[in-house]
């Protein structure tokens, strides 16, 4: 009877051993299926890392969030820069008057924006001076010469070539510009001699091919003036000594 109790119990410690053989199979396996400790080890350590991501996805979308603020706030000063340079290209529209003189452009003189006068010369003998004084708010230009007419002429006189200076005459708001007029031949020899008493002064443009603007009528000497047909002017000068100079 012993024998067989020794039997049955050492039976019993073999199924035992072979039991816990089994169950430390059945952990590996479950195991190596990533079901097991070592799965939940992974996932820990998964939540670990994503748990150590997130506030950098938080930052990175909090600051994309500030960036999309400043990129509003960017677009929002181009508009207002674009109001503002809308509101400066409308305000340069407005009328010359209401407009600073630095930004306005520079045009041609002519009898709305100057006041001209015609004073005749002892010397030299037979000429007058003109003299156009900048009555505006621009800077304008004296292009080529004087086209004068007395009377009733239907022609100008020719211009002396030879005055002609290097640079077009510039008049800012209170300056003046000069040209002389040769009114008759000192000897008497020229023909078709007159006495006017009444003058118009055109001016011309940059491309010289016509007058621009209004004429302007200075007045003359009550007795008039004497010219022939020996009538000539001089270019528009800058001073007036290069003007009588001629």
């Amino acid at each position: 009877m012993s024998d067989i109790r020794t039997s049955r119990t050492r039976r019993k410690r073999v199924l035992a051993a072979a039991a816990t053989v089994a169950i430390a199979t059945l952990s590996l396996t479950a195991c190596n299926d990533g079901t097991g400790v070592r799965s939940e080890a992974t996932a820990t350590g998964a939540a670990t890392n994503s748990s150590s991501v997130a506030p950098s996805t938080s930052a990175s979308a909090s600051a994309g969030a500030s960036g999309g603020t400043d990129a509003d706030s960017s677009s929002s000063s181009s508009t207002s820069g674009g109001d503002a340079a809308a509101d400066a290209g409308s305000g340069a529209k407005t009328p010359a008057a209401n407009a600073p003189a630095s930004s306005s452009k520079d045009v041609t003189c002519e009898g709305s924006n100057t006041k001209t006068v015609a004073a005749p010369l002892n010397r030299p003998v037979n000429h007058m001076l003109l003299t156009v004084t900048n009555t505006g708010s621009k800077t304008c230009f004296l292009y080529g010469y004087p086209a004068v007419r007395f009377g009733e002429a239907q022609s100008v006189p020719p211009v002396i070539e030879e005055s002609q200076p290097q640079a077009v005459v510039t008049l800012a708001p209170g300056e003046s510009g000069y040209a002389s007029v040769s009114l008759s031949a000192t000897d008497g020899s020229a023909s078709g001699g007159r006495t006017e008493k009444s003058l118009a002064v055109s001016f011309f443009g940059r491309s010289m091919s016509g007058s621009v603007g209004t004429s302007a009528h200075p007045s003359l000497p009550a007795k008039g003036l004497y010219v022939d047909d020996s009538l000539k002017v001089t270019y528009w000068q800058q001073e007036m000594d290069a003007a009588t100079n001629w």
